[in-house]
């Protein structure tokens, strides 16, 4: 069976590591004084490395070549080569055990754990055990998990990966080294799918990659899980393809229908929805973006110096439209069109006629500019 391309083309060293150069450098600069630590803890958005950034460091920590070779050793780097680093990589690794906590959370298997981590590791350096979706454990098992972090062996290191750091007990979180794994940004996951399509030898479309790495909302898994969706479906990678596969409209349509409703083009407006649903857009998906984009119009308007945080999801050409529309933005009309879409947003869902919330919010707002009118 073929990888698929996240686990195909999933980093192997930190210098691979896109968007979190930092907490490659912390580890790297650990590894080369051998100062690992006994605990550490992942956290951040999902896709964003936290698991593959575990592994690496399980490489690093076991790698036979960074133990023989001092030159090599200085680089703080896996050698991808040798028999510890090829089966961590593979999934063979015996002394680097992943626990799923989403379904092993119980205090049973944290028992477990605390009985086999008294073993020495079997043909390793250290026995490295990777706990991923760690919130979900119980509090029984967080507490007998607390107990072996207090004390561990010499020969154990723990990796703890969270997306909802919040619900870990503050007791465990305070015996652990913190890294926070931040979502990448629009051109990250773009400038990513393209090598991908240059390796596979794929045909696409610039947009058709923007509206691939938007929906992936920061994630690179996720990115290269829609790419290869989408490639499953057309060998070309398309802007029409990707929105017929997602369902989703590309920003372009999205700031389109936000610049009728700005300007009071009520007929236009109307047309516009109309000819997504005939298009089979999915249009809950579509007013939940167009509520994404009137939100940060709106935030444009008051603040222009935001527009340094929305650098990292949006291309250069549509931060300039969303300028421009910002001009348009009149508080007293476009803040209850705002929270009017909101509710058809939440009615839509559980309608089987999800486009005649939006419609009927569009009307009510902008009929009564065209009645005045």
């Amino acid at each position: 069976m073929a990888l698929t391309f996240y686990r195909k083309y999933r980093p192997k060293t930190l210098a691979d590591l896109v968007g979190q150069e930092e907490i490659a450098e912390v580890i790297r600069n650990a590894a080369k004084a051998d100062r690992l630590a006994h605990a550490y803890l992942f956290y951040g958005p999902r896709g964003t490395g936290k698991t593959t950034t575990a592994r690496i460091l399980a490489k690093i920590a076991n790698c036979e070549t960074r133990a023989e070779d001092k030159k090599f050793h200085d680089l703080g780097e896996p050698c991808n080569r040798c028999r510890p680093c090829e089966e961590i990589d593979s999934g063979r690794a015996l002394d680097v055990v992943e626990i799923d906590a989403a379904s092993n959370r119980g205090i049973d298997e944290m028992r477990s754990l605390k009985e086999g981590i008294k073993l020495s590791p079997t043909s390793y350096r250290y026995k490295v055990y990777i706990i991923d979706e760690a919130h979900q454990l119980t509090k029984e098992a967080a507490n007998a998990l607390l107990k072996t972090l207090e004390e561990p062996p010499e020969h154990a290191i723990f990796i703890l990966a969270t997306t909802e750091y919040d619900k870990l007990p503050a007791t465990i979180v305070s015996r652990t080294q913190r890294f926070n794994f931040h979502k990448a940004s629009l051109k990250m996951l773009v400038d990513e799918l393209q090598k991908i399509a240059g390796a596979e030898k794929i045909k696409t479309e610039k947009p058709a990659l923007e509206l691939i790495a938007s929906s992936a909302e920061g994630s690179f898994r996720d990115a290269e899980a829609l790419l290869e969706q989408v490639y499953s479906f057309e060998k070309e990678v398309t802007l029409n393809g990707v929105e017929s596969v997602l369902g989703k409209v590309g920003l372009n349509k999205t700031s389109s229908l936000s610049r009728q409703l700005l300007n009071g083009d009520l007929p236009g407006a109307l047309k516009f929805v109309e000819e997504m649903d005939e298009s089979g857009a999915n249009m809950v998906q579509m007013t939940k973006d167009l509520i994404q984009y009137l939100r940060r119009v709106l935030a444009l308007s008051f603040d222009p110096n935001i527009i340094s945080i929305f650098e990292r999801e949006l291309t250069e050409e549509e931060l300039k439209e969303m300028q421009e529309q910002a001009k348009l933005i009149k508080l007293e009309k476009h803040v209850p069109l705002i929270k009017s879409l909101i509710e058809a947003y939440s009615n839509m869902r559980y309608s089987p006629f999800p486009i005649v919330p939006v419609e009927v919010a569009i009307v009510e707002n902008l009929g009564k500019e065209n009645s005045k009118s």
